[in-house]
């Protein structure tokens, strides 16, 4: 944990006796900022996320985050460099220190796609693809699962190296649910931690009695790999419609062929991450080209 973190002007912070000036402010959600500084000991680059926690129970989710990210020491997990809390003015905040990764989201590399009029070719699909199922697998091998896999969780180097970011909704990955009351309980926190276009559908209408695993991530990854063959997300225009999400996923939809696995109404019918990754191998094997990293 970072210690004797003081902020010694506008422009410069300290953990652990090192300090770190602030460059720019690079993302902002409902309770968490991203700015962008440089460390004046190495001259590299650092995310630093603070995260806003309005209570006992925001600081709880806060510390589950940092330790999600202390668990994984792997090259498709975005690791931690250092934490603290700050207490400010009657307010904490949760304040982690992350590598800065080059080229951003996934999401704003397929944006940049769609604006170009341009797509992303298969081998360069399967090269992400299999880095991102490598990070999944470290995390399903833990016994954990993400439960927030989309396209702006995805961060990718200038090798396109993906990272899976963003740990505050991960979790066990087997939920039992005993009784109506657990039910509404796990759908209510599916509600606000699980992004909805790329929410599974087992997550929308919780049964009284069922157990819920880590295959959530793989219906997230058939639309993490329905949204780089199509540069949108299979249900991001129903959501932006207003349209019930809820319903589209219980309902057979048009998608490719690959995804097809993946993207399974019952959970039980969906394939493990180990199954998952032999697939990609496999299409990466008999492809057999290699992967121009520097389009966008």
């Amino acid at each position: 944990m970072g210690q004797a973190l003081c902020i010694c002007s506008r422009s410069a912070i300290t953990f652990d006796n090192k300090r770190y000036y602030f460059i720019q402010k690079l993302d902002e959600g409902g309770f968490s900022y991203v700015d962008l500084v440089e460390g004046a000991h190495d001259g590299r680059f650092y995310a630093l996320k603070r995260i806003l926690c309005h209570d006992r129970e925001g600081r709880k989710e806060a510390q589950t985050e940092v330790e999600m990210h202390r668990l994984f020491n792997h090259p498709n997990i975005l690791s931690l460099t250092s934490h603290t809390f700050m207490e400010r003015g009657g307010k904490c905040e949760a304040w982690l220190l992350l590598p800065y990764i080059s080229k951003g989201s996934l999401w704003a590399v397929l944006e940049k796609l769609r604006d170009k009029g341009s797509s992303m070719p298969e081998s360069r699909i399967l090269h992400i693809l299999h880095g991102i199922c490598e990070g999944l697998k470290a995390i399903h091998d833990k016994g954990y699962a993400h439960r927030d896999l989309k396209p702006t969780n995805v961060l990718l180097d200038d090798n396109d190296h993906p990272f899976l970011m963003d740990l505050g909704s991960m979790n066990k990955a087997k939920i039992e649910v005993r009784g109506s009351r657990e039910a509404m309980t796990v759908q209510d926190w599916a509600a606000q931690r699980c992004t909805i276009s790329y929410r599974a559908p087992e997550l929308f209408n919780v049964e009284s009695h069922c157990i819920i695993d880590e295959r959530t991530d793989i219906w997230s990854l058939g639309c993490v790999l329905y949204c780089m063959m199509m540069l949108e997300g299979p249900y991001d225009l129903i959501f932006q419609k207003g349209d019930s999400v809820a319903l589209a996923v219980q309902n057979p939809v048009s998608i490719p062929q690959p995804c097809s696995s993946t993207m399974v109404t019952n959970p039980q019918e969906r394939p493990r991450i180990s199954w998952v990754l032999d697939q990609v191998q496999n299409l990466q094997d008999s492809n057999g080209t290699d992967v121009d990293t520097n389009r966008v």
